[in-house]
């Protein structure tokens, strides 16, 4: 790569690693831009993984607040997403190249949906259950979040914005505790699929390094501004970037 085209894919990774913490679908910066370097998009969707781990650690340490007292949460939902990233990684690898194209926009604005009316149906089902709503959001959530994995172990965008929204309506809870919940599912995802194409694909190493130190960056800056955002700025965000992130994949 040119100087030129190394600062793209270095400022590409500060942009995907703050988008990532803050709401998610980074990957819809960083994808295209090495599609555009003319790595081929097996080599690019693997590299950009993998390059996008250290910028998950980096959101998830800065929201090591929101975290806290959360671990038997962490630990189900956890599980669920592993196993579902594992199954997606594989599916990437062995399924053609565009198997999932045409049902991801439908899964991001699904997500969408589920964030603008998460605040109404949380408090209905609250409602229902007499306050007592499951802690971890029951097996439905542990279910929706398997299925999440698998789209994220596929290709990924807008895992955030699937998850929160699932969150949003499973579990109540404040807002930014569930978007580090969010950061930590996307991470353990990314890592297992990470790995698992380390092992057995191609990975522009220059490229996934490139990515790796500006998303570190980057998911300290979306920490520090995710943090501070009240819920209804939050909320609109994640539904402007869905919306991106659906017309980008519509007419690329």
């Amino acid at each position: 790569m040119t100087l030129i085209e190394q600062l793209a894919v270095l400022g590409a990774g500060v942009a995907a690693g703050c988008i990532n913490t803050i709401v998610g679908s980074g990957t819809l910066i960083t994808f295209p831009v090495l599609l555009a370097l003319g790595y081929p998009p097996v080599t690019a969707n693997v590299s950009n993984t993998v390059g996008l781990v250290p910028g998950g650690l980096s959101g998830v340490y800065g929201y090591r607040r929101e975290l806290a007292g959360q671990c038997a949460r962490l630990i189900r939902l956890g599980t669920a997403s592993l196993l579902g990233g594992a199954l997606g990684a594989v599916l990437l690898l062995t399924l053609p190249a565009g198997a999932f194209k045409a049902i991801v926009p439908v899964l991001i604005i699904m997500a969408l949906v589920l964030v603008v009316v998460q605040p109404r149906v949380s408090a209905w089902v609250k409602r229902r259950q007499d306050g007592a709503m499951p802690e971890h959001g029951g097996p439905l959530l542990f279910a929706a979040v398997f299925a999440t994995g698998i789209y994220g172990g596929y290709f990924g965008a807008a895992q955030g914005v699937l998850l929160i929204g699932l969150l949003g309506i499973f579990v109540h809870d404040e807002l930014q505790r569930l978007n580090g919940v969010k950061n930590f599912l996307a991470l353990l995802v990314n890592a297992l699929s990470a790995g698992i194409f380390i092992i057995i694909a191609d990975i522009a190493w220059q490229a996934a390094a490139l990515i790796a130190v500006g998303s570190i960056l980057g998911g300290q800056i979306g920490a520090r501004v995710g943090r501070k955002m009240p819920p209804t700025i939050l909320h609109g965000v994640i539904v402007v970037v869905g919306l991106i992130a659906v017309a980008r994949l519509l007419f690329a």
